[in-house]
């Protein structure tokens, strides 16, 4: 009768281990599906690109991609300024790094990241912004989170949506700006461009007859601006002529 009742027991214990281990697990799946989300990914060993995925606050995941200097520019092996590069709305941060912009400004001693805008790439999971506020408080928090006060942000076409209200509501955090036909141009006054004091690239494709020519009689009032248009190029120009854009961009970089 003892006997039974031990065994009874044990039964039970078994039992019961099993459904607590059961019930653990979706919290165990769970826990290493957040790990493998933020962890850092193996540096491209051909471009020195390093490609990390992580989520910066709440639910505004981003992805980005490092560009570190390969070989000690000036002998000093340290980094210059970071230069943010956005998308246009058909694009991703893979653009950038397809295209070899990452890799030349590497070369030449920049710290280059490329992020995917909410909604795209890698941060789809990620709620479009539908303010402007919501914007502009996401690139800053993005800037807090990889460690610049002062980027140069290069902003083609739909990233014009962030970059403007930054632009002109916190021009002191960007050490420069290089504006490719963005959008939303229209949505400031010929007073606040004018107050601007950031260095300006303006770069466009002289066959973008639509938001390259719209977006460049605002533009130009910005007082300290370059032009740069890419002949025989469309909207995004950068893709037509990219040596011309490349060498165009450390120019303007070097002189910052």
């Amino acid at each position: 009768m003892a006997l039974g009742r031990h065994k009874l027991t044990l039964l039970v214990l078994v039992l019961s281990v099993s459904v607590l281990l059961y019930l653990l697990l979706p919290s165990g799946h769970s826990e290493r599906a957040m790990e493998q989300q933020t962890e850092s990914l193996s540096p491209d060993p051909q471009s020195n690109i390093t490609v990390r995925s992580a989520t910066l606050s709440g639910d505004w995941p981003t992805f980005y991609r490092e560009a570190v200097p390969r070989n000690g520019i000036d002998g000093v092996g340290s980094e210059r300024f970071v230069v943010l590069l956005l998308h246009g709305r058909s694009f991703t941060s893979k653009t950038w790094q397809d295209l070899g912009t990452l890799g030349t400004l590497a070369d030449h001693g920049y710290r280059a990241v490329a992020i995917d805008l909410p909604g795209y790439g890698e941060s789809l999971r990620a709620q479009p912004m539908s303010s402007e506020k919501g914007r502009t408080d996401y690139l800053l928090h993005v800037m807090e989170n990889l460690g610049t006060h002062q980027p140069v942000l290069v902003c083609p076409s739909m990233s014009g949506l962030f970059c403007l209200p930054l632009l002109m509501q916190h021009p002191d955090r960007l050490r420069g700006f290089v504006p490719i036909a963005p959008v939303g141009t229209k949505s400031f006054k010929q007073e606040q461009y004018q107050q601007i004091q950031v260095p300006t690239l303006i770069v466009y494709g002289t066959l973008d007859t639509n938001l390259g020519s719209q977006s460049l009689e605002s533009l130009q009032l910005l007082p300290h601006h370059r032009l740069v248009p890419l002949e025989g190029a469309g909207h995004a120009c950068y893709l037509d002529r990219p040596e011309e854009f490349h060498a165009a961009l450390i120019r303007y970089l070097s002189n910052l």
